[in-house]
């Protein structure tokens, strides 16, 4: 089975669909699948429920979805860094599920490992918990989340081979290989692409049976939400 495709839209060809629910890999900036939401916004698909960390920042990334209307909600941990994203949830234009970090990360874990809900005691007490159901256990209060599973997710890598073997670097580990996981379809970019065999087994974070499609897109632009800096002291 040949997993390697030449480009973004062969690669997501016959895969995308109005109204489906997409996960996007990455934290930040770091370890987005850029190509590959680009091919999305281009292949006009509408309606869609996103589940990301964040929605990148303006014009990079999932915002440019935003931009074209294209995200009806988005599953998310934080989304501060994006004006667009706050103007059009404020109007009524976008509908946005709120989760706290590590909760998203386990419902998505979860929903890769065929569990349905658990429960978590993040959240009780508070607006995450309502119209949750709360449960006790040892004299505690839990609120149920379930897990989740899209029909698309589409995650970045360092390295890959041809089997779909993927290799992440530091912090793009946060979110994309449970993400991988957890759908119907994988799709991977990675920045090198090597031969089936070359990759280390013990350096593997996801094994290519969870990988169905794959592109190379080179190394690319490192961006940087934030740059702060402070003058330095003259010598």
């Amino acid at each position: 089975m040949n997993k390697v495709y030449p480009d973004a839209k062969s690669a997501l060809d016959g895969v995308l669909k109005d109204g489906m629910m997409i996960m996007s890999g990455g934290f930040g900036l770091c370890g987005i699948a850029e190509t590959l939401s680009d091919a999305i916004r281009d292949s006009g698909v509408k309606g869609l429920t996103v589940v990301s960390n964040n929605a990148g920042v303006d014009g990079i990334g999932l915002s440019r979805l935003l931009e074209t209307r294209q995200i009806k909600k988005m599953i998310s941990s934080y989304v501060g860094e994006n004006k667009l994203f706050a103007q059009q949830y404020l109007a009524g234009e976008l509908e946005l599920e709120f989760n706290p970090q590590g909760t998203l990360a386990e419902r998505i874990r979860a929903g890769g490992a065929g569990i349905p809900a658990f429960y978590t005691k993040t959240g009780v007490g508070t607006l995450i918990a309502e119209g949750k159901e709360v449960k006790e256990f040892d004299g505690e209060k839990y609120i149920m989340e379930r897990g989740l599973f899209a029909d698309l997710a589409i995650v970045h890598a360092w390295k890959g081979d041809t089997a779909g073997n993927l290799i992440y670097r530091k912090t793009a580990r946060n979110f994309n290989p449970m993400m991988a996981t957890a759908a119907k379809i994988t799709v991977a970019e990675v920045e090198e692409l090597v031969p089936a065999g070359e990759l280390n087994p013990d350096h593997i974070h996801t094994p290519g049976i969870f990988v169905k499609r794959i592109i190379e897109v080179g190394t690319g632009k490192k961006r940087i939400e934030f740059r702060n800096t402070r003058p330095r002291p003259s010598a």
